[in-house]
């Protein structure tokens, strides 16, 4: 029998390497823009065509490479940053393993031209699916110039698997994010079909968060800065109140490198215990410095997950610095011990004279269960009563000596009052069918007057819809439907007792609505009395250019005013009292959740997400008219029993179950 066990070529491991390294147009340029930050660029230039697929171009200002670097850089395997294995647990630098260029070679066309500040002529590489076509000298400037092209031309099944250009772009929008958050110094322009999306100057930490995420951003952040130890926490976080559903605005720094950590995400929540709004999370930019010996950075393919030497104890950090920045801006009930909050109790003066206590004459031989009980005791023994003296001064007043002269009531005596003449007539029309009876032993029923002859006579749309209102009313009532904790409604059927989710249930009327709405092209716009400017980061305005005709569709008047800014004109119809701006971040956010790429696939979502946006929130206090109305509506839709996102609306306690619970 044969040997069976070979060694694999350099062109088949590379491909393997690069199904770690290199996933998506993202992965490539995360690669290289970590090679150009390690040889200290201080301006790095990504140019973008088609979301990376056609073309991903890095430029850098850094050290640059002699001829024979230039080669040995695409080898596995090939590295500057390690040069023995105690090397590894002093890393600070982002790539060290030596498997992203071999990797971004055996699958897209690679041209590389670099040249060192001390050289006169750089070097032009050209490199196809790991073969090396060419090697020359050429007249560049100093840094490193990188060219892919055609990613995954030589993987088909790869490149199939590639999302759509918005999808993509926004993967590379989160990387750029990741990397020039943890670089402020560094000047980064990231250019797409021609167009900039981004051009960040160096700057402070707080004025870069500001750059990328908007302006609106800068008022709800509040600074951290907390040393001990084990580790030194700084950054920023974002005040409970602004907590949005959103999770692209939570970053984890060690040592300037972006990282995800679960096991720390839930200590900044447990921070803000009892403070959030529910299903939100707040923004947070929090950065580690520790000693490189007590991490492990190589525990994943792409470096983004870290294992620490003591994660419980930075744990409990992490908590108490959140809680303390939230504590020093009165978000959360604080005590201040190092406050003097002690109360000033004035000294009796020791020259003074003593004063005597007022004493009260009682009656000690006072018994309130006599049988006299016109008995007063303040009658036996002349005590002093201050009420007397009250009495009185009232009983002197003129006022009260002209009230008592008047006959009262009690008495049988009437005397008409003298009021003014228009009163008279105030209640002389009063109909007798409006005075409410009062039936013995039972309760007070209100007979309704009968509907005025106008009324009959006058029978406009108006009249007439009020009179269905009414009656609307009357039948919810005979039904029986009811609203507990201003979430659910609750109604009895024959097998026994219904209940619905209010929110969810008008989720599920919605989402027929807009998705019927979208696919027609019949979406009605109600305009605003003064219309909004929107300013949206690079990755939702990226996003709304994308689908902003579906947008449209379902009513929204929206059209784009100046970089990176939107006017909306009018929000759909279907939507009553929404704030058109926060309306659209929600349908944004909503939408980015559960995208997908067929473009029937893509309205449906687009509905989805609208109706998630817009749904009546738990907490709302429903009339018995609108609980009606949703009951109608819901059971009126194709799948009324669950939301669009496969959560269940309606739920029935069966009798038997009650009885149960009563036995």
């Amino acid at each position: 029998m044969s040997d069976i066990i070979q060694i694999l070529p350099d062109s088949v491991a590379n491909q393997i390497a690069a199904g770690e390294v290199v996933q998506r147009p993202a992965s490539v340029v995360k690669e290289l823009v970590e090679n150009a930050i390690d040889a200290g660029s201080t301006s790095i230039k990504i140019n973008l065509k088609d979301a990376g697929k056609t073309l991903i171009q890095i430029i850098d200002n850094g050290c640059g490479m002699s001829a024979t670097d230039a080669r040995l850089a695409f080898e596995r395997h090939a590295t500057s940053k390690i040069k023995a294995a105690n090397d590894l647990f002093a890393i600070r630098t982002m790539g060290f393993r030596g498997e992203a260029l071999a990797s971004i070679a055996a699958i897209a066309n690679v041209e590389l031209k670099t040249k060192r500040v001390e050289d006169e002529l750089g070097t032009h590489l050209v490199i196809d699916g790991s073969e090396l076509v060419s090697q020359d000298s050429i007249a560049c400037p100093s840094g490193s110039n990188f060219i892919v092209k055609n990613l995954f031309f030589n993987v088909p099944a790869r490149r199939k698997f590639l999302k759509a250009n918005s999808t993509e772009l926004r993967n590379i929008i989160t990387e750029f994010h990741r990397i020039t958050l943890a670089n402020p110094d560094i000047e980064f322009k990231l250019i797409h079909n021609d167009t900039e999306v981004y051009n960040l100057v160096p700057s402070n930490t707080r004025q870069r968060i500001v750059n990328v995420f908007g302006r609106s951003i800068n008022t709800r952040l509040i600074g951290i800065d907390t040393n001990t130890s084990i580790v030194k926490l700084s950054g920023f976080i974002g005040k409970p109140k602004n907590a949005k559903k959103k999770t692209d605005e939570q970053f984890f720094f060690v040592n300037n490198r972006y990282m995800r950590h679960p096991y720390f995400h839930k200590a900044v929540l447990l921070a803000y215990d009892k403070i959030l709004p529910p299903d939100t999370v707040p923004p947070y930019f929090i950065f580690f410095e520790v000693d490189p010996k007590i991490i492990d950075i190589n525990i994943h393919p792409t470096k983004t997950e870290i294992k620490f030497e003591d994660e419980q104890a930075i744990f409990q950090i992490i908590q108490a610095s959140i809680r303390e920045a939230l504590g020093k801006f009165n978000i959360v009930p604080s005590i201040d011990f190092d406050e003097d909050r002690s109360l000033e109790i004035p000294v009796a003066n020791q020259d003074s004279t003593e004063v005597e206590m007022p004493m009260i004459k009682v009656n000690h031989e006072f018994n309130p269960f006599e049988a006299d009980t016109s008995f007063n005791p303040f009658e036996a023994e002349k005590s002093f009563n201050p009420f007397e003296q009250e009495r009185n001064s009232i009983e002197n007043n003129q006022f009260y000596q002209e009230f008592k002269s008047k006959p009262s009531s009690s008495t049988g005596a009437s005397q008409k009052k003298e009021v003014p003449k228009d009163w008279d007539k105030l209640y002389q029309d009063r109909e007798p069918d409006l005075i409410p009876d009062y039936p013995i032993g039972g309760q007070t029923e209100v007979k309704r007057p009968p509907v005025p002859d106008y009324f009959k006579q006058q029978e406009s749309p108006q009249n007439q819809m009020q009179q269905k209102i009414f009656q609307r009313e009357d039948s919810v009532k005979a039904q029986g439907f009811f609203q507990l904790k201003n979430k659910y409604i609750l109604t009895p059927v024959r097998s026994g007792l219904m209940i619905i989710d209010q929110r969810k249930a008008h989720e599920r009327i919605l989402f027929e609505k807009f998705r019927s709405s979208v696919e027609n092209n019949q979406g009605v716009a109600q305009q605003t009395l003064f219309p909004q400017t929107v300013e949206l980061n690079a990755s939702d305005y990226t996003l709304l250019q994308v689908i902003i005709e579906d947008v449209r569709a379902l009513g929204f008047d929206i059209r784009e005013f100046g970089k990176k800014t939107f006017v909306i004109n009018g929000t759909p119809a279907d939507i009553q009292n929404g704030d058109p701006k926060e309306l659209l971040e929600n349908l944004l956010e909503n939408y980015k959740v559960n995208q997908l790429d067929v473009k029937v696939k893509v309205r449906e979502n687009l509905a989805k997400a609208l109706a998630k946006a817009s749904a009546v929130n738990y907490g709302k206090s429903l009339t018995s008219a609108e609980m009606s109305a949703i009951i109608d509506q819901l059971f009126a839709c194709e799948t009324p029993n669950y939301t669009p996102d496969g959560k269940t609306i309606v739920s029935v306690l069966e009798t038997q179950e009650l009885d149960k619970r009563f036995r």
